[in-house]
Formats: structure tokens, sequence, C-alpha cells
């Protein structure tokens, strides 16, 4: 004998659709002036990694509204979760050597296996979350470009990556 499941309904439940865009390119030359070369700066900053457990090395170039160019890496440890990410390595030495100072866009890329991801490389929650807290403190939005061998995505703000923030206006 077959039971349907009960559906309850509920008058008080409203459907909300959440939408980012997302930009695609094959190559780095078909990115807008300048990204290609960010994301020549995240590839050589992934020689820099310290990636001795996993085997994947990160590099993150940020570029500054002043022109300037800040690269980090992951600095894995043997005593995980020590280690950070390429991003807030990047991000903090940014904040810390020029305060207040917006990021215009950053480039992400990862290599593994002697070569470039195929995919493209996205940056984890921490990372996410401590980017958002920038560009809400800046009132500046950051374009993230996340590399792949294959493909290459593009989101103009950091919101896009994290739709539904914990951040300053949460509980009010």
């Amino acid at each position: 004998m077959h039971h349907k499941p009960a559906v309850l309904k509920s008058n008080r439940m409203r459907k909300e659709e959440i939408r980012i865009t997302v930009y695609n390119y094959s190559k780095p030359e078909e990115l807008p002036e300048g990204a290609a070369r960010l994301i020549t700066q995240a590839q050589k900053a992934t020689k820099n990694a310290w990636s001795p457990y996993s085997g994947y090395s990160v590099g993150a170039a940020l570029e500054l509204t002043n022109g300037e160019i800040i690269c980090g890496t992951n600095q894995e440890n043997i005593a995980f979760p020590s280690g950070i990410c390429a991003e807030r390595v990047a991000l903090f030495y940014a904040n810390s050597k020029y305060p207040g100072m917006a990021i215009k866009r950053m480039a992400l890329a990862a290599f593994t296996n002697n070569q470039f991801v195929e995919k493209p490389v996205f940056p984890c929650g921490n990372c996410r979350q401590a980017l958002l807290e920038h560009e809400n403190r800046v009132k500046s939005p950051v374009e993230v470009i996340m590399y792949g061998n294959s493909a290459i995505k593009v989101i103009k703000q950091i919101s896009d990556l994290l739709p539904l923030p914990f951040d300053y206006e949460f509980g009010n």
C-alpha cells in the first residue's frame, strides 16, 4: 500500500529568487584592458605559494584604485587549518599598506600537477566574507577574475559570490 506524503501549505511562505551575472571568457586576451595583465601576475604569484601538503598553489593579484598591484599566495601549515588563502594574504597586506584604499579588481589562478587548473578557481567562503567586508567598508565593488586554462569567469562585485552575507546589517 502506497501513502502519499502530506503536503503542507502555508500562506506565509514567499519565494525569492536571487540572480547573479557571471561573465565568461575563453582566453585572457578577450578580457577588458589590464585584466589579462592581472591574471599573469596571479599566475606568477603561484610560484611563491607554500603548498607542500595539498600541492595546490594559488596566486591572487589585486589592483588597487591607485594602480598598485599586490600579490598574495596560499600559505599552508602542517597544523591545519593554521594556513591562509592567497586572497586574504593579498587583501590583508593591501589593507595594511594602504588603509581604506579600494580594490578595483582581483585575479586568481591555481597551479597543480605541473599546470594551471582547467576550470576557474573560486574563493572559499572565508575569503568571500573577508572580501565582502572590504567592499562594504570602502563602498566600492571589487571585480573578481577567476582563471582556468579552459575558461575564465568574472563577477563585478563580491556580493555576487556571497548573495546572502553575514554583514553589519545582520540583525537590524
